[in-house]
């Protein structure tokens, strides 16, 4: 499992299109709050006619932020760009010059066999000259995973050719409406993605190979209005966590304050936790009844869910209750 909290930080990544003109201005008049990351999508949000255009709208919003931050003190969300191809990578860094110190990352969309190879290359040549490290986020939404036959040789494929930048891997990420698409499915707003059993499948795959050596961020929920679309979205960050993941894509930022009070640790959760990273190894026994006396902490069963937790704990905080 990943060791710094800079994994677990990502939290609800607030998509919008790149040719959005006023999200710089959202940004620096913090619109949506202090606890959120960005992403600026030129992939599916683009008509692919308008893809230089908001090439440069994307461009002049970075530079708007990274000018407005010089002189003015304002929350500066992790932001991240998701790009069509490997060439923009490097074309938008050379272009940002100085500003390309806001850009935390790339996401990249349908990350298959095919395409894994070239956009490692890039990344690794934007850290040997970078200032900072520059992350990536890679999607798996490919049709390349749906069959059965090789889904495991391409899920592996894949892991294999990340291990080389594994530090620079901030999140895997899951393209829930994208594997839907495949299949004809779309979920309402009472309804959770993991119980699409062909989709949970594979997402319980992607869980297995990836989840001892990654986070894994939970799939776009795309409901912000109507009677039930709270409800809903709380519900299925209950099953994201169940199910192994952390943090979640949204798409309006009335999500926001779902997500990160969903994320935050219970207080029973928080002392069990410290508890046993705090347990004398040198005593007899390695198990205990927790501090409340309603279950069972042991030392060697319970340890990674200890240290994830006090990494959650850290980025979203502590509290009394469950969030409704």
């Amino acid at each position: 499992m990943k060791n710094q909290n800079i994994y677990y930080s990502v939290g609800p990544l607030l998509y919008c299109p790149a040719n959005k003109s006023t999200i710089a201005r959202s940004i620096i008049q913090e619109k949506f709050g202090n606890h959120f990351s960005l992403a600026l999508c030129l992939e599916d949000t683009i008509n692919d006619n308008f893809v230089a255009e908001a090439e440069q709208n994307l461009l002049q919003s970075l530079r708007d932020i990274y000018t407005a931050h010089q002189d003015k003190d304002f929350f500066l969300p992790k932001i991240f760009i998701r790009v069509r191809n490997p060439e923009q990578i490097t074309s938008l860094m050379s272009s940002l010059k100085e500003c390309a110190g806001v850009v935390t990352g790339f996401i990249i969309p349908k990350f298959s066999p095919q395409s894994a190879g070239e956009y490692i290359r890039k990344i690794i040549e934007i850290n040997e000259t970078s200032d900072k490290k520059v992350y990536i986020m890679p999607i798996y939404e490919s049709s390349d995973m749906i069959d059965l036959r090789t889904r495991y040789e391409v899920l592996y494929s894949l892991k294999d050719s990340l291990s080389q930048i594994e530090e620079l891997v901030l999140n895997i990420r899951v393209g829930g409406n994208d594997l839907c698409h495949i299949f004809g499915f779309r979920r309402h707003p009472d309804e959770s993605i993991h119980n699409i059993k062909p989709v949970s499948s594979l997402f319980t795959d992607i869980v297995t190979v990836y989840g001892t050596d990654y986070v894994i961020s939970a799939p776009v929920w795309e409901y912000y209005g109507g009677k039930d679309w709270k409800t809903g979205l709380i519900a299925e960050i209950q099953d994201d966590k169940l199910c192994g993941f952390t943090g979640k894509t949204v798409i309006h930022p009335k999500q926001i304050e779902v997500v990160n009070a969903c994320y935050q640790v219970s207080i029973s959760d928080y002392n069990d936790a410290k508890s046993i990273m705090e347990w004398d190894k040198s005593s007899g026994s390695l198990v205990s009844g927790s501090r409340d006396g309603e279950r069972m902490n042991e030392y060697k069963t319970h340890l990674n869910w200890a240290k994830r937790i006090l990494y959650l704990a850290e980025v979203y905080g502590v509290c009394d209750s469950e969030f409704t």
